[in-house]
């Protein structure tokens, strides 16, 4: 099998520890992940502020670098259904683009998708002794359908308490975009979330997405809560022998 990493530039950006986790993740369970470096942004953000003939573009730089695999490994919901939903209507129904993303789009998955469907593994070996509690973003709950696959793998981590988090499908109000043009609102829902996270007395809290990690996490520090943020990622990569963070 050769798999592709599609790193997304948040994580490139600003959460490289991210895409290690990834890479180390998946050595441990016998697959090498590639790294095409033409890849850039999916072009997400363009797609959803109007600008169609740039998110284009990405979408054909995008699919170009990741074919010839077998799989597409994504650590994030987002830029996961932004391939799998916004590419094909970008596309169109004819074309080499078309066709182009017809054999990308169906080998795409979100990382915990990869895990569970196509390895079929649950448990990773992984080992975290803290308690976590699970934010489901709203592209990984409603674009690509994660359902319980996070839950499913954290459960599995020796030495981790999961504990449900009030409420769990309420958007975290970052929504890309959507912070920057309506922050109060924005900032409004974040907090309903960083209280929802208070109450479970987690000491970590994790999700698919480092986007809406940043934005709750922000909050968080600026409260002094003491309450970390991790990708989903990080913590299925921690292991006894390796120590965890």
């Amino acid at each position: 099998m050769r798999v592709a990493l599609f790193v997304t530039c948040v994580n490139d950006t600003l959460f490289p520890d991210t895409g290690r986790a990834v890479v180390r993740l998946l050595r441990r369970l016998g697959v090498e992940a590639d790294f095409p470096r033409a890849q850039t942004c999916c072009g997400q953000m363009h797609a959803n502020t109007g600008y169609r003939d740039e998110a284009v573009r990405l979408a054909r730089r995008g699919v170009a670098a990741l074919r010839g695999y077998d799989a597409v490994v994504v650590p994030s919901g987002s830029c996961a259904a932004m391939i799998r939903e916004q590419y094909p209507k970008l596309a169109g129904s004819r074309g080499p683009f078309a066709d182009a993303v017809a054999r990308v789009v169906p080998r795409t998955y979100e990382l915990t998708e990869f895990l569970v469907d196509v390895l079929g593994v649950t448990d990773v070996g992984a080992y975290f002794p803290h308690r976590v509690t699970y934010h489901p973003t709203c592209h990984s709950l409603r674009g690509i359908h994660l359902g319980d696959r996070p839950l499913t793998l954290l459960r599995q981590v020796k030495g981790l308490e999961l504990v449900p988090l009030a409420d769990a499908e309420e958007c975290c109000g970052f929504g890309g975009t959507f912070a920057i043009k309506n922050a109060d609102v924005s900032a409004a829902m974040c907090a309903d979330k960083v209280r929802a996270v208070l109450d479970t007395g987690a000491e970590v809290l994790c999700a698919a997405d480092n986007s809406c990690l940043m934005h709750i996490g922000g909050m968080l520090g600026r409260q002094k809560s003491g309450v970390r943020v991790m990708h989903l990622a990080e913590i299925l990569c921690s292991t006894e022998t390796a120590g965890v963070r």
